[in-house]
């Protein structure tokens, strides 16, 4: 008989920024297919999602990927339920209302990497500042590219893994890098980044290291961490309307604060109008704009008004279930359809 390893992923209870907890099955002549993955459980008590005397939480899986770390392995992503089969208040992927998937989303996850003996980004030194930034982004050489290794690594890893790992660069700050996920289906979406997100802290384990999602880890005049996420379903895909794309960004004003609620925490330390962001107190949106809250992309106009958007809110720390659930029900809210 052989023998697999299924690692089980999945949220913890902690507010507002929830942690990403694992545990490893053993599963005998497993097929690799999800329906095959039983449900499990786990002690609620221990990551804030249960009471002592009733602590038994259960893991549903709902997405299955290779783990490319492991022999035999898997990496299986689940949503928390209740003992009675019912939707744990801290799993947000449940409440996505994009069932037949017509949400595409696209996340371009920012992060630094820290160094675990220094607590600094890599290329700080101890008791003092790299040289501003500005010649860091997208850079080449060892004067202002640190940790590309890892980088790489981690790209090879999710790509082994069957995540739709889209492309990676190193970013504006110092130590800061990016990388990008494409998925159709918003709990699809949100699947692959929780996952990425697993592969490249597992990964820092061998380094030294450390990922800091934090959206503004450094102080002063350095860009922050977001998480931009790009968006469309069929309406934006085909509608060829300017109107129509104005119509359903203006549906995004009214519910700002709404949005900005489950866009991360510390948002409003780097949502401060500088650094290629807009006040978190504002709303905007403008072609080719990344100084706007949405980003109409020139592409978008280029091809007649049929594409995605960009919303530049979303902080590097931000659940990617929560992002897309909100962003669904606010383009739903339109009620807008394209005519025949």
């Amino acid at each position: 008989m052989s023998k697999s390893k299924l690692e089980y992923i999945w949220l913890d209870g902690y507010f507002p920024t929830q942690n990403m907890r694992s545990k490893t099955k053993i599963e005998e002549d497993f097929s690799g297919k999800l329906e095959d993955c039983p449900i499990w459980s786990f002690d609620g008590s221990s990551t804030k999602q249960a009471e002592g005397g009733s602590s038994d939480c259960l893991l549903k899986p709902v997405a299955i990927f290779p783990d490319p770390a492991r022999k035999d392995g898997y990496l299986v992503m689940t949503e928390v339920l209740n003992a009675d089969g019912t939707a744990h208040p801290t799993n947000a992927r449940a409440k996505i209302d994009d069932d037949d998937n017509d949400f595409w989303f696209g996340f371009e996850q920012e992060y630094f990497i820290m160094d675990t003996q220094t607590q600094l980004p890599l290329g700080f030194p101890v008791g003092g500042y790299p040289g501003p930034q500005g010649l860091y982004y997208c850079s080449v050489g060892g004067r202002n590219t640190h940790g590309r290794q890892l980088v790489e690594d981690h790209a090879d890893l999710c790509i082994a893994a069957g995540i739709n790992f889209e492309g990676i660069n190193q970013e504006v700050a110092c130590g800061q890098w990016e990388f990008q996920i494409f998925a159709k289906g918003a709990k699809n979406a949100g699947d692959q980044v929780w996952v990425a997100r697993y592969l490249l802290d597992r990964l820092t384990e061998d380094y030294g290291y450390y990922i800091e999602y934090h959206p503004k880890p450094v102080k002063g005049d350095w860009n922050g961490s977001g998480m931009h996420a790009n968006f469309s379903n069929t309406l934006l895909r085909t509608c060829g309307s300017q109107e129509v794309y104005e119509q359903v960004c203006e549906a995004f004003r009214p519910v700002a604060k709404e949005h900005i609620a489950v866009y991360g925490q510390y948002n409003d330390q780097r949502l401060t109008g500088l650094h290629e962001t807009a006040s978190i107190n504002d709303f905007s949106y403008g072609v080719s704009d990344r100084g706007a809250s949405i980003r109409i992309p020139i592409i978008t106009v280029e091809k007649g008004w049929k594409g995605w958007l960009e919303d530049r809110r979303p902080a590097s720390n931000a659940d990617p279930y929560k992002v897309a659930g909100r962003i669904v029900e606010t383009v739903k809210s339109t009620n807008v359809t394209v005519e025949a």
